[in-house]
């Protein structure tokens, strides 16, 4: 899969395209691009992915963003595993903010040779949200490429979104997560050095790399870690700001990994979540903590031996 930064291509090959943030990459998106492929076959054309980094709501308004379910890299590895020809990743700042709906679709038409785009009906774009399916569809036939919405996935009645998946996440609802997104919930990150606590508790852990500080999950959790060449690695994670030895209120992912010794610094792991055991809770002295850790470790442990 190729990777492009802006709406530039040195490839002239005509593509059937798609644009939007594609938070999660859920089974709505998976439906979307397995309609796009469909259609670029069809066609004899490349698939074209849009995206916008960083999410436009985060750039005027971070504040109130929405908390992230996959991180730019999980997005691009998704996309690939969907057979994606190409991604192209604009930039979103103030100058493209302010490129009008009309100029952006000449760009998809002349900078990426867009012959077919296939966006949802209420997807808004261009300056001021500016635009939207009509009126790419307008300008798609003067310029000569076809438009095609694509309709909303549903599940028991429940239109699949990224907002939904964050709500289910945030209520500890793994399963109902997992249905929508098609797969288990999972954050991928650098394995990097912590301040050693774990190891001083006798309960060793991997610390992963947030690449944003506000995880849609938090808590103890039964995960299983991937890892390149080491296989599938049974643990279980705290996720949040550890109250009982920590004040800044910066969420930490630590993972322990069962009989697990080996080095992993540097190493990228992903984290899938299967189970939540508990939420945080802050202990009077660590000697409370470290009982209460030992109890996770076998709850999880007894939960594998339960799900095997």
């Amino acid at each position: 899969m190729l990777i492009l930064r802006g709406l530039y291509s040195s490839d002239s090959k005509p593509v059937a395209l798609t644009i939007g943030n594609f938070d999660g990459v859920h089974l709505g998106h998976q439906a979307l691009l397995t309609e796009l492929r469909a259609a670029a076959q069809a066609r004899d054309l490349q698939t074209a992915v849009v995206i916008f980094e960083p999410h436009p709501r985060e750039f005027f308004t971070p504040q109130q963003a929405p908390v992230r379910l996959t991180s730019l890299r999980e997005k691009l590895e998704l996309f690939a595993g969907l057979g994606i020809d190409r991604v192209h990743v604009c930039r979103f700042n103030m100058t493209f903010s302010q490129i009008s709906a009309e100029n952006f679709i000449q760009a998809l038409h002349e900078m990426l040779s867009a012959r077919f785009v296939l966006i949802g009906d209420d997807f808004r774009f261009g300056s001021g949200r500016g635009g939207d399916f009509a009126l790419m569809k307008k300008i798609g036939s003067q310029l000569g490429f076809a438009v095609q919405s694509v309709h909303t996935v549903a599940h028991e009645g429940v239109r699949i979104s990224s907002t939904a998946i964050r709500a289910a996440l945030a209520e500890g609802q793994l399963k109902t997560a997992q249905r929508y997104l098609g797969r288990h919930y999972s954050i991928s990150g650098r394995v990097e050095h912590g301040d050693g606590m774990g190891r001083k508790l006798g309960f060793p852990t991997a610390n992963i790399q947030l690449k944003h500080n506000l995880p849609p999950v938090s808590g103890i959790f039964v995960v299983q870690a991937h890892a390149e060449g080491m296989g599938v690695l049974q643990g279980v994670c705290s996720l949040g700001v550890r109250p009982t030895l920590k004040r800044d209120k910066k969420p930490v992912l630590e993972v322990h990994l069962f009989e697990f010794a080996q080095q992993i610094y540097n190493k990228h792991l992903r984290v899938e979540f299967l189970q939540k055991l508990r939420d945080e809770e802050k202990y009077p002295d660590v000697e409370t903590l470290t009982r209460h850790i030992a109890q996770d470790v076998e709850n999880a442990k007894k939960w594998f031996e339960q799900h095997d």
